[in-house]
């Protein structure tokens, strides 16, 4: 009976565990922006004047066909980013179809395959706009030099047309791009992380333990949001806290908990009393 009560007892707090470490899981903040809040209405032409868009923004611009134009986004260790953008078409005759694409490229420059998302599409002469779509791997903490893994940091944008008859370039076309992330949980970690993010700047003189300056330091004259200012909100975390913390610790109180259980199972009613002989 007393064995009984104590396997139960056990069970019991192994589930209020569980539920303890899911609502924690389930009830910690997301890393991912909601919404479509109003952006800037400019983009970039280069990597250096990429312009900072933070995730659940919805930014435009107004471009000719043939340009280059470029956002920069920053991305958090344990996130997934999802890269939209649309092209509205000019409305004028065009001569023929037209091929727009999407490219990613990491704080090393480095060109980031989608995980999945249309990130090239034709254009028929007559279509009015064209959407496009990457999605990345999910964000590592760390990584080996030798891969191409994503790592945190601010990542580069570049919404460019490749293919077009000569005759159409130039006319007027309105862009807008609109970055979201979602944050995968302790499944993707990690153990080992960045001494900095991958951020321009970062290794700059004047900068401390590695960490690139104040925004309001990098930030020009003119009071346009630089590249190097682009954060996630709350700051970069660079894998410091993951959920498989919670589910290592509470993995190990379980084990220790079927030990005991095991033992008072297995362990008898003590030693036999002692028959007096030729009784």
């Amino acid at each position: 009976m007393r064995t009984r009560t104590f396997v139960t007892a056990a069970l019991l707090a192994g589930a209020a565990l569980f539920g303890t470490a899911g609502g924690a899981v389930a009830d910690s903040p997301s890393p991912s922006a909601s919404g479509s809040a109003e952006g800037p209405t400019e983009a970039g032409t280069s990597f250096r004047t990429a312009t900072p868009v933070t995730p659940g923004q919805r930014a435009t611009a107004g471009a000719s066909t043939g340009d280059y134009l470029y956002w920069a986004v920053p991305v958090d260790a344990g996130q997934r980013a999802t890269m939209t953008a649309k092209v509205t078409l000019p409305k004028a005759a065009r001569h023929g179809a037209a091929t727009w694409q999407l490219d990613v490229y990491d704080g090393l420059r480095r060109r980031q395959a989608c995980a999945y998302g249309a990130q090239t599409r034709a254009a028929a002469a007559d279509a009015a706009s064209v959407e496009l779509s990457c999605t990345l791997r999910t964000v590592r903490s760390w990584a080996e030099q030798s891969s191409n893994d994503p790592l945190p940091g601010v990542y580069y944008v570049r919404l460019t047309v490749t293919d077009l008859p000569q005759e159409d370039l130039g006319l007027p076309v309105h862009a807008e791009f609109g970055p979201t992330v979602a944050g995968t949980g302790g499944a993707y970690a990690v153990d080992g992380k960045l001494a900095a993010p991958l951020v321009p700047g970062a290794g700059a003189a004047g900068s401390r333990d590695g960490r690139s300056a104040s925004p309001e330091a990098s930030a020009p004259a003119s009071g346009k949001r630089s590249v190097a200012a682009a954060e996630p909100d709350g700051g970069w975390s660079s894998g410091r806290w993951s959920d498989r913390w919670v589910w290592t610790a509470v993995g190990g109180l379980l084990a220790a908990l079927a030990g005991i259980a095991g033992y008072a199972l297995t362990r008898g009613g003590g030693r036999p009393s002692r028959v007096p002989p030729g009784v």
